[in-house]
């Protein structure tokens, strides 16, 4: 029997959490994905190093200000590790906006669109470029106005079922819910509780909006992120989508039991309601006390890797 990777492989398209180049090799996603995060720890690795590198002496060249060639080296070096990650993968590769800017619409589509200028001028095919964005109001905003430019969106760090309709809302390209950060939210809340299988509270929410979006024809791709353990990915099975870091890969591909498909297209249809307001985003996240902190708990932790990447960059200036 074939391995549970290469069976999810057969009804989900797989997308590697990572930046790291060995690891896609070795596992073959579709699609990879990255963030400040990710971006931080490959920096950190001796042979990625040349990279980061390369980005500050780019940087240098176009301004002369020490703290603008900082913030212009981080871009680019997010671009030339997306760059290679493409060579790797033959789908498509998401990008990062600056979590700092989660709250600012104009200053995202800015960056959105610089980002895609730096891929341009590596020539790369910016049609397999998603830029990621943080799902605030003002992020899905900003997504609105970028994918009514031909630029996809993946939409990140979705908690609440209000942000994924309110991405689907505005067409977005992709929405990226994040199962294991649900689930670590409410085992602090009750360790005692029974989380496993079907009953996690992140593959819940991930079920649910993706059987809303089919129902719905939403066309919004599902993107399961931040699993915890193969049994989040088994119960998913059949999900548009789920970005999976190299140790779950090699978990998946070590295991050779039977996979059964768990999600599947509605056979039900239904018109799609009106659109949401803000205000009623805003009061949904507001009494969603779990999306709530984990929103501004991840924008936080981003916010912090992307300063401590720029730390290290500026070191290279």
């Amino acid at each position: 029997m074939s391995s549970q990777l290469e069976q999810l492989k057969a009804v989900t398209t797989v997308v590697a959490d990572t930046g790291d180049f060995e690891a896609i090799n070795e596992y073959k996603p579709q699609d990879a994905t990255t963030n400040p995060s990710l971006i931080l720890n490959a920096i950190q690795i001796e042979k990625y190093r040349p990279l980061a590198a390369e980005a500050v002496s780019w940087a240098k060249a176009q301004s002369s200000d020490t703290a603008e060639v900082v913030t212009k080296a981080a871009d680019k070096l997010a671009v030339l590790i997306g760059s290679k990650l493409m060579e790797q993968v033959p789908g498509l590769v998401s990008t990062e906006v600056d979590a700092r800017l989660s709250f600012d619409t104009q200053a995202t589509v800015d960056k959105a669109l610089e980002l895609v200028a730096l891929y341009k001028e590596q020539g790369i095919d910016t049609s397999r470029v998603l830029i990621k964005i943080a799902s605030t109001w003002e992020g899905i905003q900003a997504a609105k106005v970028l994918e009514a430019q031909g630029i996809r969106c993946n939409l990140t760090l979705v908690f609440a079922f209000a942000q994924a309709r309110a991405c689907a809302e505005v067409g977005a390209y992709l929405i990226s819910p994040f199962v294991g950060r649900i689930l670590d939210w409410y085992k602090a809340q009750d360790a005692s509780a029974d989380f496993e299988g079907a009953n996690d509270p992140g593959v819940k929410s991930v079920t649910h909006i993706y059987n809303y979006f089919k129902k719905h024809g939403y066309e919004t791709i599902v993107m399961g992120a931040s699993f915890r353990n193969i049994g989040e990915i088994q119960e998913l099975a059949g999900c548009d989508r789920l970005t999976i870091s190299p140790k779950l890969l090699a978990e998946l591909a070590a295991t050779d039991a039977p996979l059964t498909q768990k999600l599947l297209p509605a056979t039900e249809k239904a018109e799609a309601p009106a659109a949401m307001t803000e205000q009623a985003f805003r009061w949904e996240m507001n009494e969603d006390a779990m999306a709530t902190e984990k929103l501004s708990q991840g924008i936080r932790q981003f916010a912090i890797d992307q300063e401590k990447l720029e730390s290290i960059l500026s070191e290279l200036v």
